[in-house]
């Protein structure tokens, strides 16, 4: 009998892990999206970090970047942060309040929607962000980030 409960509980729990990762894999995959104005193509994933951490303020041709973010409780935001930025979303709204706070630098413009992110992606020159692999975009440019 202890087998069988030992049987089903690890059985429980494997069912359980399988469920929250389909659940959640819909939003592992993540495009970064630019303005079309934006001349890259790629991006790597240090370029990335930089960016998003408001290190990088400038494109290659100097063209002022302008960073959208998702609200940090968005899941699209948590599966870009963890997975993309290899970092905790926790942990980019610390940097950000590092750089605002000690009057270093600026935090990025947060967005409600995924619709909101594209419509003002869209708009604005030189302008990045993110979004789930699954929605549909116009306008707007996907860039490849290269592993590093």
């Amino acid at each position: 009998m202890k087998y069988f409960i030992i049987f089903c509980v690890f059985w429980i729990c494997i069912f359980a892990g399988i469920r929250s990762e389909a659940a959640q894999s819909q939003f592992q995959k993540v495009k970064v999206i630019v303005n079309t104005s934006v001349p890259a193509s790629t991006v790597s994933e240090q370029q990335i970090r930089r960016i998003f951490s408001m290190r990088q303020t400038v494109w290659a041709n100097n063209q002022s970047i302008t960073v959208f973010v998702l609200d940090k409780k968005h899941q699209v935001h948590q599966a870009f942060s963890t997975n993309t930025l290899g970092m905790f979303p926790y942990q980019l709204e610390r940097v950000w309040n590092k750089l605002v706070y000690s009057g270093l630098g600026e935090e990025p413009i947060k967005v409600n929607s995924e619709q909101e992110m594209l419509d003002r992606i869209s708009r604005n020159p030189g302008s990045i962000g993110y979004i789930n692999s699954n929605t549909e975009y116009e306008n707007v440019k996907v860039l490849k980030v290269i592993k590093e």
